[in-house]
């Protein structure tokens, strides 16, 4: 952030919080895979609030769609898609951090600062019964996000605007297909491995369209949980939408190199936790089958799409440091493949390319 900007901003958190508040410090923060830049705030003068985060959207983008790959909105959002979100998420009580600010032509948000630990950092190296504790703390909140999001349903909020239907599923398989495979460098794909691999997809597409959607964050998975006051908060929530209850389930527990603290174990027990969570108010009822097989089918297309999106990343991007989770993640869905009968017949098929699979 430039001199001139942050003058603005030590003048606007004086009025925000006291005249005698000063900004001591800004510092950058490592991001993620999103273009928007972080800070950490060092104020004095103000007792209540040691540290703040500041969000910087990209310059020229105050206004964006809530993905930046995909338009899933039929129409444009009057209002950023992370104020619309957290006003409602606040409302029904999922623990989210505390808007202090937010000035649309700067492009500039200050928020709680909810420190440096995510769930992920928390779980290494403690034993397993540690581990289940906190994930589900994790699980209650996100229970809390479908339980409260469906009972509570608000049209003004824009995660009810758009739903992970057909299309997108289609597009995110589409996004594996083209930077996974035929865009990798140095790799020759066939169009008949190609028109294989996506009328399967096609199948599992029609499949997860047709399951009941609830509230979902989209990207619930343990970089985006941290732990504040012992309690698990969510950030990163902006893409909220429609989805099957299993969406988030499977992004929680299969996500980067989850499976080096989710064990096989804690897994089914976690789920068996979900399900019960969920009884007093899924509808309409499933099976535990039925409900776990959506829940691999979601977690292996949500897997697909993310080595896709990892390829994306390092050779669109220039971001390389994604690449190291493609592995581990090319092993879980090596298992998860074979966890269906009808996806078993997908790893000989990926396998041409991938050797992980193998």
């Amino acid at each position: 952030m430039n001199p001139p900007m942050q003058d603005w901003l030590s003048a606007e958190l004086r009025q925000r919080f006291s005249a005698g508040c000063e900004l001591l410090s800004l510092t950058p923060l490592a991001g993620d895979a999103s273009s928007r830049r972080y800070y950490r705030a060092r104020l004095s003068g103000t007792e209540t609030v040691p540290s703040l985060i500041v969000m910087q959207l990209p310059e020229g983008s105050s206004l964006p769609l809530s993905s930046e790959e995909l338009a899933v909105f039929k129409e444009a959002p009057k209002e950023l898609p992370f104020i619309n979100v957290h006003r409602f998420l606040e409302k029904i009580g999922v623990c989210v951090p505390k808007l202090y600010g937010y000035w649309e032509n700067e492009g500039i948000l200050v928020l709680e600062d909810l420190g440096d630990q995510p769930l992920w950092e928390r779980v290494q190296n403690i034993p397993p019964q540690e581990v289940l504790v906190w994930y589900k703390k994790a699980l209650d909140e996100l229970l809390t996000l479908q339980r409260r999001g469906t009972a509570q349903r608000d049209g003004d909020c824009i995660a009810f605007q758009q739903r992970f239907d057909y299309a997108l599923y289609m597009w995110e398989f589409d996004h594996f297909l083209q930077y996974g495979l035929s865009k990798r460098p140095g790799l020759v794909v066939s169009d008949a491995l190609q028109k294989d691999l996506r009328s399967c997809f096609t199948t599992i597409a029609r499949d997860l369209d047709h399951e009941p959607p609830c509230l979902n964050h989209r990207d619930y998975h343990s970089w985006n949980l941290m732990i504040h006051d012992e309690k698990v908060a969510v950030i990163d929530f902006q893409d909220a939408l429609l989805a099957p209850p299993q969406y988030d389930l499977a992004s929680l527990l299969n996500d980067r190199i989850t499976d080096s603290v989710v064990t096989t174990e804690l897994e089914k027990e976690l789920l068996d936790y979900f399900l019960a969570g969920r009884k007093d108010f899924a509808a309409p009822p499933v099976t535990k089958d039925h409900f776990v097989e959506i829940y691999l089918l979601s977690a292996i297309q949500r897997d697909l799409k993310v080595v896709g999106r990892f390829y994306y990343l390092d050779v669109v991007k220039g971001k390389p440091g994604y690449m190291k989770f493609v592995p581990p993640t090319l092993r879980r869905l090596k298992r998860n493949l074979a966890r269906l009968p009808r996806t078993e017949h997908l790893l000989p098929l990926l396998a041409e390319h991938f050797a992980e699979l193998r």
